[in-house]
């Protein structure tokens, strides 16, 4: 109907009056923050009348809700094309562009709503912060071009850091992860307490080492009776973390885990998270395992809160240490040379194989396309074939692409997070294609669970654990996050 409607031009009044109903329906759905609902309406108000620009925003909208950032930019420039003079479509493809790190084109669009409507606070605010943004990023490269920067970990001077008589907290033990640190470590957390900044830097610091050692695509051998977890992602939801282990017990060499990227951003509890993690990967680096996810970037960092986290309750210096470590986490994990674990998923080329993953030089930000790129990025799709993603970045794989990929490796399945689900995990692609994603209810707004998959070595038969949310401490997800991120919320 949709095509018919846009080769004629012939919008009838009774398609345009139902097109106003799903709209009305569409912003309902909106209110009640059922953005899914929201956006299959508004699809069916542009297919019956696709020449409304606001129907385009309004989807746009919806769109940046769920983090499909290069869908939101589609439909936001379709708003523009539609109605030169609709500024909510500038908006929307800003607020696309600063959510896929564009924020020059950012900046372009918020001049113009700026120039035509030089009243409105909130577009002068947002083109003020986006303007600073441009700025900080112009001065940060022409730093980075005059000097040859030495790595942030060989100016950290650990004698020179003395502990306080009053720090009560949990304490290495000869400069040394153990048991009994990680059981109070997570005590101390739980309770809101901060962890020394010398044990905090010395954690770092060792695990840069273990992380710098190890392949971009880490082979995993898990013994036949022998029990095995991946985790999605958690993201900074630590209360939720601690319940992991509380239903699944503590890592141990008896109980290892894969956790699979986005540790940290949006959730306000990431420092927590991550040395906890870290911790373990220290305490038991042969059965503790981390993946890089889309979020260990420094983009990501900046946007959605990590950054500020870690400079409120530690300093720049360790922001910037975060992002060396992060540069060397492996990028993948093979479980007995039978599944594939990464953050993100396939590839837009077909015949890659895992000898290709292990030759990626990783020790960088995340490229805007290749192989690392859509490790951390890509996301499955129901149709065969590939498609443009809805992110904005990485590919959109079918069922085809990855039964070609498992053939080419002669591997059972893959495993990946990166996506809210609403039971907290997705088995698709025939079984082929799953996902996992830990952090229940994300946002504090999404409603879903979380959930982890257990599995022996026998077998590798992914077992699946579906949990909700524990009550955490009154600071709201995105409490760090940076200013312009918390104009669009």
């Amino acid at each position: 109907m949709s095509e018919n409607a846009e080769i004629t031009g012939i919008i009838t009044p009774e398609n345009a009056a139902a097109a106003e109903k799903f709209k009305e329906e569409a912003n309902e759905y909106f209110k009640n923050q059922d953005y899914e609902k929201a956006i299959n309406a508004y699809t069916k108000a542009i297919e019956l009348n696709p020449n409304v620009a606001i129907y385009y925003g309004n989807r746009s909208f919806a769109y940046l809700k769920t983090e499909c950032f290069g869908y939101a930019l589609l439909d936001a420039s379709k708003s523009i094309e539609l109605d030169k003079n609709y500024l909510k479509g500038y908006y929307r493809r800003a607020a696309a562009y600063m959510s896929l790190g564009r924020f020059k084109l950012a900046l372009k669009d918020y001049k113009t709503v700026t120039a035509a409507s030089p009243n409105n606070k909130d577009a002068m605010a947002k083109y003020s912060e986006c303007s600073k943004i441009v700025k900080i990023m112009a001065f940060e490269k022409a730093i980075s071009m005059e000097e040859n920067k030495k790595n942030v970990a060989d100016s950290i001077d650990l004698d020179a850091m003395a502990i306080e008589d009053e720090y009560t907290g949990p304490k290495l033990e000869d400069g040394k992860v153990t048991p009994e640190f990680m059981k109070d470590l997570i005590m101390w957390y739980w309770n809101q307490n901060k962890l020394h900044r010398k044990y905090a830097y010395k954690i770092l610091l060792d695990v840069k080492v273990w992380f710098m050692a190890q392949p971009s695509l880490v082979e995993i051998a898990i013994p036949d009776e022998s029990k095995f977890t991946i985790c999605g992602d958690i993201h900074g939801q630590f209360y939720d973390l601690a319940n992991i282990f509380k239903l699944n017990g503590l890592p141990s060499e008896e109980n290892p885990y894969l956790f699979n990227g986005d540790f940290v951003d949006r959730g306000s509890f990431s420092v927590e998270c991550i040395f906890t993690l870290f911790g373990y990967k220290l305490l038991y680096p042969n059965h503790f395992f981390m993946s890089r996810g889309n979020h260990e970037s420094v983009t990501m960092n900046q946007m959605y809160g990590f950054d500020g986290e870690v400079k409120a309750k530690y300093s720049s210096q360790m922001a910037e240490l975060f992002t060396e470590v992060y540069n060397w986490l492996p990028l993948a994990h093979c479980l007995n040379n039978r599944v594939l674990v990464m953050h993100g998923g396939l590839f837009s080329k077909d015949n890659v194989t895992l000898q290709d993953i292990r030759e990626i030089d990783r020790n960088r930000q995340p490229p805007d396309e290749g192989l690392m790129c859509e490790l951390l990025w890509s996301d499955p799709q129901p149709q065969p074939g590939r498609a443009p993603s809805k992110r904005g970045v990485g590919v959109q794989f079918g069922p085809d692409v990855t039964q070609n990929f498992l053939t080419t490796n002669n591997l059972d399945y893959i495993v990946r997070s990166h996506e809210v689900k609403n039971d907290g995990y997705e088995v698709g692609h025939d079984g082929k294609c799953i996902t996992v994603f830990s952090a229940p209810n994300y946002c504090d707004t999404m409603g879903n669970r979380g959930a982890f998959i257990t599995l022996n070595g026998k077998d590798m038969k992914p077992n699946f654990t579906s949990y909700s949310e524990v009550p955490h401490p009154n600071v709201r997800p995105m409490a760090y996050a940076n200013s312009f991120m918390k104009l669009m919320m």
